[in-house]
């Protein structure tokens, strides 16, 4: 538990020291990409099945997005506003093989209709959580499942919440929500 809280608070930390540069380039969070296991956890959690679409806001390189095609084979969408990350993901598509299931989106996250998706995975920063959660609750459907890796949604109480350790042997906490069709 006392790594979790370190890996939050370097996290927190390196936020606040970047936010000023990630300001004038209009991103809203820093690139760091999430391990292939968490990942693999992340889309068994969710419990993608055929007939998904999985939409990854701040999507980096691509992984999610190409593992979810390559492994369920469902639409993939990513969601990324770095030029350079764009461009390497296109390349991940490319040599798995994918093309035909996963597109990435050049968009601000905070403006991307999540209407479509039935699963949202996302590493974002608390703050961008709680931006985007008004737009998860008015127009993704009931039913739709939502991963967020390390940080929660304020009050929003997780459906489960797990702990996964990476080969390097961090330790990152997954968040499941359902968007249930009663509450909307």
């Amino acid at each position: 538990m006392k790594t979790i809280y370190r890996v939050v608070l370097v996290m927190l930390l390196f936020a606040q020291t970047v936010s000023v540069s990630l300001a004038q380039e209009g991103k809203i969070v820093p690139y760091v990409p999430t391990p292939q296991e968490v990942v693999d956890r992340m889309l068994d959690l969710a419990q993608v099945k055929k007939g998904d679409v999985v939409y990854d806001l701040g999507s980096g390189d691509g992984r999610i997005v190409v593992t979810a095609a390559k492994k369920y084979g469902v639409k993939a969408i990513g969601f990324e506003i770095d030029p350079e990350r764009i461009r390497e993901s296109k390349e991940n598509i490319k040599k798995a093989g994918v093309e035909h299931l996963v597109e990435i989106r050049q968009q601000d996250i905070r403006t991307v209709d999540l209407s479509p998706a039935s699963v949202l995975t996302m590493y974002l920063l608390p703050e961008v959580n709680l931006m985007i959660r008004p737009n998860i609750w008015k127009q993704m459907k009931g039913g739709s499942r939502i991963v967020s890796h390390d940080f929660d949604m304020g009050d929003w109480k997780p459906l489960k919440t797990e702990y996964v350790k990476d080969s390097g042997s961090w330790d990152h906490t997954l968040y499941l929500w359902h968007v249930e069709a009663a509450k909307k």
